[in-house]
């Protein structure tokens, strides 16, 4: 099989869905790293808050998650009550809604650019259309995702209390905002158990890339 000048790699850019716990920012950094590509985790956070004039840490609190009844119920009230010539904190305004709108328009440009990892924020949905876009589902099992937070120095208690729930607030966001199960699981080129090790679900994607790619290779 020869190679013809011109050809491009299939896949510039992988999308990596996680169960919290899973490890799949590590598995996110460490495909960065040995693609080159850039890394959209915590950038994303950043670049959503410089667009919305909001601190990062009021969209930190939105991500993957619907708004709260009560989040809900003041927006309306801070919107459209008599007391609105009060000043409001653009940080409260801020809601789910917000921030899935810019996080597809700057999901959408990076994955127009190509070359990056994206980490969640519905990224798998957004660039479901996208032929270039590898898509990965990371999960574990609840005994080592437990385990893996306490080892970041998470108490045992606390990480038990988030393991348990923040998968739901998770597969609540894309029931919401993309109308789909969460995993979708015909979404993902691959789902991988985490447990063997971060090390080995990486290996697994690249090499799993590798082999569609050399599929892809026109003959000449």
């Amino acid at each position: 099989m020869i190679r013809l000048v011109g050809w491009q790699p299939m896949f510039r850019v992988i999308t990596v869905e996680r169960e919290y716990g899973a490890g799949g920012s590590l598995v996110a950094a460490q495909l960065a790293r040995r693609k080159g590509w850039q890394l959209l985790d915590q950038q994303l956070t950043c670049e959503i808050a410089k667009l919305a004039s909001v601190d990062e840490k009021a969209v930190a609190r939105r991500e993957e998650k619907c708004d709260p009844l009560m989040h809900r119920l003041a927006k309306v009230f801070w919107r459209g009550s008599y007391e609105r010539s009060l000043p409001i904190s653009d940080d409260k305004l801020f809601g789910a809604d917000e921030m899935v709108e810019l996080a597809t328009t700057i999901i959408e440009k990076k994955g127009e650019a190509g070359s990056c990892v994206i980490v969640g924020r519905g990224a798998p949905y957004i660039l479901r259309n996208r032929q270039d876009t590898f898509r990965v589902f990371v999960y574990g099992s609840r005994e080592e995702k437990i385990r893996r937070m306490v080892k970041l120095k998470m108490e045992e208690k606390y990480a038990e209390e988030m393991v348990d729930t923040i998968d739901r607030e998770r597969a609540a966001f894309i029931r919401k905002y993309f109308n789909a199960e969460w995993p979708c699981r015909r979404l993902y080129h691959l789902m991988l158990n985490s447990d063997p090790g971060i090390e080995l679900v990486t290996d697994t994607i690249l090499a799993t890339m590798q082999a569609l790619e050399r599929q892809a290779q026109p003959v000449g």
